[in-house]
């Protein structure tokens, strides 16, 4: 009897507890859905403000990526109209995302929001970038200082490219001394074009040196110079344009092996040629071309 009882109070407790705890849960549930905590509270207005100076930056990056978009294209027309060519290319480093970035939750704001203004500054700083080389390019122009900006021979690459500028190994007197241009490798024959518009100063046929060569100046404090040519095309005082043929590829002079040797001056200053070549060549050739020229310990002259 005693033990029926027992178990009687015990069955009660337990369905007093079980409805108990019940409700406690059931009026949690709808106080939570009815009313805010003063936390969350907090955590929901900042996640609407993030919402909306996420929308706000979008905006703006959508309206500075117009603006990069509208200098690239006047980029294009300067160096059209100025250089005579088209403008380098190079992979604009990624900034940029499309407008397809999706949100997973109200979290993910904050996050978003720093990044988006990360892109911002990036932007920003490219825009300032091309505005200033803007105002360099009409600076240079309005002085009339556009360096020879050509290619000598239409096949430039890396895998014709010797020495260029500086403390070169000549192979015929086997020591160290200065070379003063760029050695292009090509065969006999190989037509050389005017870098820029300009005259011919010079026309040099020679057995000697630099063998036979052509100087032409570019009315802008710039001349160029073309060494170890075979045939000559042009005489001296005669007026060329950018890309018109002047002579051909030779072993005149000294010269190790069939090559143009090619210079860029600026007064009584002498340039390194690879430097003004970057509006001919993809960015990638460039840097063949630049790693090449820098690094061949040897000249051909």
């Amino acid at each position: 009897m005693a033990s029926r009882l027992f178990k009687y109070y015990l069955r009660k407790v337990a369905l007093w507890l079980g409805g108990a705890i019940t409700m406690t849960i059931l009026y949690y549930l709808a106080f939570s859905m009815l009313f805010n905590t003063d936390m969350e509270e907090m955590l929901s207005r900042e996640n609407d403000a993030y919402e909306q100076e996420y929308a706000i930056l979008r905006e703006k990056e959508k309206m500075l990526i117009d603006e990069v978009n509208y200098l690239q294209l006047r980029d294009d027309g300067i160096y059209r109209q100025i250089f005579h060519s088209e403008a380098p290319r190079v992979d604009p480093s990624g900034i940029l995302v499309s407008d397809s970035t999706s949100v997973a939750d109200d979290n993910a704001y904050l996050s978003l929001v720093m990044e988006s203004l990360g892109r911002l500054d990036s932007l920003s700083s490219r825009t300032s970038s091309i505005e200033d080389n803007f105002r360099e390019i009409f600076a240079l122009a309005a002085k009339d200082t556009v360096p020879p900006m050509g290619l000598p021979v239409k096949t430039l690459s890396y895998v014709v490219t010797g020495a260029s500028v500086g403390i070169k190994y000549n192979p015929f007197y086997k020591v160290d001394s200065k070379h003063e241009g760029l050695d292009i490798i090509a065969a006999q024959g190989t037509p050389v074009y005017a870098t820029a518009d300009g005259e011919v100063i010079s026309v040099v046929t020679s057995t000697k040196g630099k063998g036979n060569t052509v100087t032409i100046d570019h009315n802008n404090g710039y001349y160029t110079v073309y060494s170890h040519l075979s045939t000559i095309k042009v005489r001296k005082r005669q007026k060329v344009a950018k890309g018109e043929e002047i002579a051909e590829v030779g072993v005149s002079g000294k010269s190790y092996a069939p090559h143009l040797h090619y210079e860029v001056h600026k007064g009584d200053e002498l340039l390194d040629p690879v430097h003004y070549m970057f509006a001919g060549l993809s960015p990638e050739e460039y840097t063949g071309v630049a790693y090449i020229s820098a690094h061949t310990g040897q000249s051909l002259d």
